[in-house]
């Protein structure tokens, strides 16, 4: 698959200090919104459920027109979670955008499957808690996912 060219418009900022996603159009700030990124720290190993750091970009967008809260497994919809259900399950809901890494460091985080997506997490959302990928409440989700074309590039950064 080609990788998508950088969209001349957009970027997206994750900050990892103050756990901070925001939204830029030609380096003017248009969202901002909290996020929840790894409780496992930053990283790059294979397995490390840690967030990694560097230059990306969404090489792809799921779930466009899903109902929020739809449960997604592998990408696919598979069931919806509304607030209050029990779950220990970290799940992936509503909108993913999938992240390329292209940096050497971050080369692997395709095969990686990080993700900024919705969570069935809420709560959580504004401190480390995730496994690995980008966590956002799920409007924030729905929004973002709106505002954001394949080839978006994404800088994460301490």
């Amino acid at each position: 698959m080609a990788i998508t060219a950088f969209s001349p418009t957009r970027q997206i900022e994750v900050h990892i200090g103050n756990q901070r996603l925001q939204l830029f159009e030609k380096n003017r700030l248009i969202r901002d919104w909290p996020c929840s990124t790894s409780k496992f720290g930053l990283g790059f190993r294979e397995g490390s459920h840690q967030t990694p750091l560097g230059r990306f970009i969404v090489r792809e967008r799921h779930g466009e027109g899903a109902e929020i809260g739809t449960i997604f497994r592998s990408r696919k919809p598979s069931g919806l979670w509304q607030p209050g259900m029990e779950t220990q399950s970290d799940l992936v809901l509503t909108r993913i955008l999938w992240l390329h890494g292209l940096d050497p460091s971050n080369a692997n985080t395709w095969q990686r499957y990080i993700y900024i997506h919705g969570t069935n997490d809420e709560s959580a959302i504004g401190r480390p808690a995730s496994h690995g990928c980008i966590r956002l409440r799920n409007r924030d989700m729905i929004e973002l996912f709106d505002l954001t074309p394949e080839g978006t590039a994404v800088w994460i950064q301490e």
